[in-house]
């Protein structure tokens, strides 16, 4: 233990300089990487953490990345124990040791004053192709974790400094598309500047002043987090909501239990009672339920918390193994990031019975489309998932409209959709529409966020799309509160050149189709809070006038009369 003596304005400052980091780690990964699901959707997370793996900040990018990444080191650490070592870099992405999805992809790097370990940077991204079945990382005809794709349990990449060929040849055979090689390649640049700025931390402060002060931070966040928890008056909530369809039945409802209790200051999740396990993909690690956990409860507190391990300390998580927010062995899991959306419905609504004052209506849940094939431009395979059509609205507050185009909620708002004209520069599309949809939000004293409609042509060939969502099916709408309605569903429709239509499903990977075949995608708007017929008359009549709300929807729904 240091007998350092502690200055506060020592711990403010480096609380903000680990923050600093992780931005700056996030920068180089916005200018290195080559996928657009990383350097234009940003589906990528930064972290510092320290020689116990402790977080010490991040950069949440995806916030449902970001309180992976702990659990993801920790297996790290763990595993290789002494074995670690100046230059070493080590990789993983399994979810039965700590992973959330197989296609996101971490990468660790220890850092080291002279012999010392003092720290981690670190960097875990969303990669184009991860191998598995199918190209792009989704394949609902999953049954088991090997026919989604490459699992990497805790491996050194690099020992020493020197790379191993052999293991990184290994991986990389089994992965299709080159851009992931040269984009983890990246996230190790990214680890690289993180150790850098790190360094310059503990040589300028020292290791032992560096570290008292760590502890004093922690500490202090925790004490924090707590009192924000005391502003939650105590109490118990018990709530369902479901997730549809497993892959294999679409009008499946899945059943998430959620008993919230929140004492003094601490508060327990305890999901007894939750829905087994699915023989479809559906399923989620432990470390993707812990995560939605986290990025909903921290919409609940103080935004200029600081995010480091302080602030996980008051809170309890309980999820059964074997239920389909806690997967066991051998299970498909790669739809289990966007269970955030229904289990993040059961928080808001369990929170909304003991602070309604804090909480969101229900946000559009996700209806993400994966496509991949052969670009005949570039010669070329590629795959992109379209973020640009998949962001629906978020649900309205007591004080607040909701947010237009914002989704998904496992993202919280840090993913982007494509920029219009960088999407047909990657990618064999070419964009006809995209727009807000008028009435999609939810009607409310405070109106849900609005969803979009948007229109895409393909071109490309040997093109597959994978749809991995939600909220198509009534009853999964973006639920309103206090009075609010709805927001509406989500729809994806095919046609082909020869004017045929199909309606995929929910969860469903469609092959062959073929250039000039056009895809038009709603993403749902979210719930509105309040009654209606209490909203402003004239922010009504402007809305009416921009084409958000139509005359029909102003009349039926608000009550506004000529």
């Amino acid at each position: 233990m240091s007998n350092a003596r502690i200055d506060p304005m020592l711990v403010s400052i480096l609380q903000r300089r680990f923050k600093s980091i992780t931005e700056e780690m996030g920068l180089t990964l916005l200018r290195t990487t080559r996928s657009p699901i990383l350097n234009e959707a940003r589906d990528f997370v930064t972290g510092l953490y320290d020689r116990q793996g402790r977080m010490l900040e991040q950069t949440e990018y995806i916030p449902i990345l970001a309180f992976a990444l702990q659990p993801s080191l920790k297996s790290v650490i763990d595993y290789f124990g002494d074995d670690v070592h100046p230059g070493d870099v080590f990789m993983h992405n399994d979810v039965f040791s700590g992973g959330n999805q197989n296609a996101d992809v971490a990468i660790f790097k220890p850092i080291f004053l002279e012999e010392e370990l003092i720290g981690w940077a670190a960097c875990k991204g969303h990669q184009a192709d991860i191998g598995g079945n199918a190209m792009g990382g989704y394949n609902p005809e999953a049954r088991e974790v090997w026919q989604e794709a490459l699992r990497i349990p805790p491996v050194k990449v690099f020992d020493r400094g020197e790379r191993r060929r052999d293991v990184w040849d290994l991986i990389f055979a089994n992965i299709r598309l080159k851009t992931v090689e040269e984009d983890l390649r990246a996230h190790i640049g990214g680890c690289v500047v993180g150790e850098r700025r790190f360094l310059e931390i503990a040589t300028k402060y020292g290791v032992d002043v560096l570290y008292a002060h760590v502890d004093y931070l922690l500490d202090a966040t925790e004490k924090r987090m707590r009192e924000e928890i005391r502003r939650i008056p105590d109490g118990s909530a018990s709530v369902e909501s479901y997730a549809w369809g497993d892959a294999i039945d679409d009008d499946r409802r899945l059943l998430i239990k959620l008993r919230l209790t929140v004492r003094d200051d601490e508060i327990e999740f305890d999901y007894e009672g939750t829905g087994p396990q699915t023989e479809g993909f559906v399923n989620a690690p432990l470390s993707s339920t812990r995560s939605a956990v986290m990025l909903c409860t921290l919409m609940m507190v103080d935004p200029d918390m600081p995010h480091n391990d302080g602030l996980l300390r008051p809170i309890g998580v309980h999820v059964p193994e074997g239920c389909f927010l806690n997967a066991e062995f051998p299970a498909a899991t790669t739809f289990g990031n966007t269970l955030a959306g229904p289990n993040s419905d059961a928080i808001f609504k369990a929170f909304y019975e003991l602070a309604p004052d804090r909480v969101s209506a229900g946000w559009n849940r996700a209806l993400n489309i994966s496509v991949s094939g052969w670009e005949p431009r570039t010669n070329r395979r590629w795959a992109d998932i379209l973020f640009l059509s998949l962001k629906g609205g978020s649900g309205a507050t007591a004080a607040t409209d909701g947010y237009d185009h914002i989704g998904l909620i496992n993202c919280a708002g840090g993913i982007l959709g494509q920029d219009c004209e960088m999407i047909e520069i990657q990618d064999p599309l070419l964009l006809h529409r995209h727009e807000y949809l008028c009435d999609s939000a939810g009607a409310g004293e405070r109106r849900g966020g609005l969803g979009v409609e948007t229109e895409l042509e393909f071109l490309g060939e040997e093109t597959t799309l994978v749809t991995f969502g939600d909220g198509v099916k009534p009853g999964s709408e973006a639920f309103g509160l206090n009075g609010g309605q709805a927001g509406c569903l989500n729809r994806a429709l095919l046609t082909y050149p020869d004017g045929r239509t199909q309606v995929p499903k929910s969860k469903e990977l469609v092959r062959g189709v073929p250039r000039g075949a056009m895809l038009r995608q709603v993403a749902g708007g979210g719930g509105g809070f309040g009654d209606p017929k209490l909203r402003s008359r004239s922010k009504i009549r402007e809305e009416v006038e921009d084409g958000v709300i139509s005359p029909e929807a102003a009349e039926r729904l608000y009550g506004l009369e000529g």
